[in-house]
């Protein structure tokens, strides 16, 4: 295909790629297309399904086959199906979607597969045993199923999979996510099976496959890519940004055509430029050459105190100095234009714990031993503040009256005089007051004394039953009770701070939670807090060669370093808080060039 000549450097190399994919769709030739941060991936899979749909829509549709898709979220299958008008042609799913809508009609061969997965031996044991003793209290007529085997436990049982939880009843055996995934492996080993799916799927296009389950990828390329037969499949992705556990990685199999797009639609030149010097083997090229943006690399070398030490911090700043440096480093980013608002700026940290440190939510986040009690509010408490209460202190805050009384609920607001409108005023005065100096326990029984804003009844119950297991002085405390005690002796301005960073009204967020996202300006900051990843081990190897046996290890920092550094469309600053090795320091001023190295002074300005 010819190109116009006035097509800038990353359509034209946009172009080539696209005929190239052509070409191996036309060919039924299975094929990885490698598009790195920025390339425009998304958009050449869904050239692909349109040429697809083209080319084979109407006998498909006769035949009752279909193009699957498989995705890595339920966001990106909305996002493919909303770009291709949900063609009934291509079936568009997750992973574990596709893999258990191919595998749910074998319910004998799940059965009999299931003992050797996971921790199904066990649960069916279990739920034997229970069954046993149960008999055992019944008469003599019953007791006979008592000697029941694995296969008898399972036999007339319906296998399901709906919310991911595993279970085994009377009735159904529930699967979890994972056993989804693993039974479809061991079902691809059935040749009768592999051709089932073959005749439902003449093509399978895998969307991010680099995060594709590693299991399920290496058996489509022993039964299916190898020998040649079976579905064409096309992979979609990019290695250098696998950044999950048990993501495949790089996938190579010679009967794949290797298809590179190299192009980058997001980043200025400079930021490019550094993209390039880390990845020479895809080189990518901009949309215009002369575009301009700033990289810029702080360092802490020169601060002269005792480091922190342990595996998971070794070598990195104090808390404390962190985020003077941090502070410091936005000044003087501030002062060179850049806008920190969250939509056009982002700051990444490695951990959620760093994040609550910076931000002030440390205590918060101690006492839950899941992350997501909080970021995904599972916990009720936190869900009740953050979706209600804290939206009922802002309106009210903004003298947005209207939206507060919206959100307390019709009937709730009892506003019928100028003596309840006074009431309110003084109640939400009250609140505001108690929020920024009293703890979650004064701002609980504030609203349990006054009953506005409303409390469920969820938490009324959770409340009495507190306050009346901690009036009898038990010496032993269960553990909701003590997590409750905890809860409510802690500062409420840390509920303030992690719902303004829950509903994205920072611009802090973790170095993986922006995978697939881009923003102006990126501040990333590098420390240590997590013994998966060792930044300036990764950056000497690069200079000295990695060492046997720690490519995995070596990997895992590199991806998402590359990750994190492409995010930016103007601006790349990355401040490191850990100790940089010589080595380091080199590959950085080989990559941004020396001049974009900053030595931060031992001491800061207070």
């Amino acid at each position: 295909m010819s190109q116009p000549e006035n097509q800038n450097p990353a359509i034209k190399e946009s172009e080539i790629a696209l005929d190239k994919l052509y070409n191996a769709l036309k060919n039924k030739h299975s094929f990885i297309f490698e598009a790195g941060a920025g390339a425009g991936k998304t958009y050449s899979l869904i050239k692909a399904l349109h040429y697809l749909i083209h080319e084979n829509g109407h006998i498909f549709s006769k035949k009752h086959k279909q193009i699957a898709c498989i995705t890595y979220t339920n966001a990106a299958r909305e996002e493919i199906e909303n770009r291709i008008d949900k063609h009934h042609v291509v079936y568009t799913e997750t992973i574990h979607a596709f893999c258990w809508s191919i595998i749910k009609s074998f319910q004998h061969e799940i059965k009999k597969l299931l003992p050797g997965i996971g921790k199904w031996e066990e649960r069916i044991n279990e739920y034997i045993t229970y069954k046993q003793e149960e008999y055992s209290q019944q008469d003599e007529n019953v007791k006979e199923e008592s000697n029941a085997t694995i296969e008898d436990a399972l036999g007339k049982k319906e296998v399901i999979y709906q919310l991911g939880y595993p279970s085994i009843d009377e009735h159904q055996i529930t699967l979890h996510h994972d056993d989804v995934l693993n039974i479809t492996v061991k079902l691809l080993e059935k040749e009768k099976f592999r051709n089932i799916v073959y005749s439902k799927f003449p093509i399978i296009l895998i969307d991010e496959y680099q995060d594709t389950f590693a299991p399920f990828a290496e058996a489509l390329n022993t039964y299916f890519i190898t020998p040649s037969s079976g579905p064409q499949i096309g992979f979609f992705g990019d290695h250098w940004q696998k950044i999950y556990g048990n993501g495949c990685g790089k996938i190579e199999n010679e009967k794949l055509v290797y298809i590179p797009k190299n192009a980058n639609f997001r980043s200025v030149a400079p930021i490019v430029a550094i993209l390039n010097k880390m990845r020479p083997n895809l080189i990518q090229e901009v949309e215009n050459p002369d575009s301009v943006g700033n990289t810029i690399v702080f360092n802490t070398n020169a601060w002269n105190g005792t480091r922190r030490t342990g595996g998971h911090w070794a070598g990195d700043l104090p808390p404390e100095h962190a985020h003077k440096y941090l502070t410091h480093v936005r000044s003087i980013l501030e002062k060179d234009g850049w806008d920190f608002s969250p939509d056009r700026t982002k700051i990444l940290m490695l951990t959620h714990n760093v994040l609550a440190e910076e931000q002030g939510y440390k205590q918060l986040a101690n006492i839950f031993g899941n992350n997501d009690a909080y970021i995904k509010k599972e916990n009720k408490y936190l869900a009740y503040f953050m979706d209600y209460l804290e939206p009922i202190c802002e309106a009210y805050s903004s003298k947005k009256y209207g939206n507060m009384f919206s959100i307390i609920g019709s009937g709730k607001s009892g506003v019928f005089s100028h003596t309840d409108k006074e009431h309110w005023h003084k109640t939400m005065n009250r609140l505001l007051e108690l929020r920024e100096k009293g703890n979650i326990g004064e701002v609980i029984d504030f609203l349990l004394k006054n009953g506005k804003p409303n409390l469920p009844e969820s938490l009324i119950k959770s409340e009495k039953y507190y306050s009346e297991y901690i009036e009898t002085e038990n010496e032993e405390v269960p553990h909701k009770i003590a997590l409750l005690r905890t809860l409510r002796n802690i500062s409420y301005k840390e509920v303030m701070a992690v719902t303004q960073f829950v509903n994205n009204h920072t611009p802090f967020a973790t170095k993986h939670s922006v995978k697939g996202e881009e923003y102006d300006n990126v501040l990333v900051v590098i420390g240590r807090g997590w013994n998966q990843y060792n930044f300036d081990q990764m950056l000497s190897w690069f200079s000295d060669g990695v060492p046997t046996g720690k490519q995995e290890t070596f990997e895992r920092s590199r991806n998402l370093f590359y990750v994190v550094c492409s995010r930016p469309k103007k601006n790349l600053a990355i401040l490191f808080t850990q100790l940089l090795s010589p080595q380091a320091i080199n590959t950085l001023e080989t990559w941004f060039h020396k001049d974009n190295i900053i030595a931060l002074d031992a001491t800061l300005p207070e």
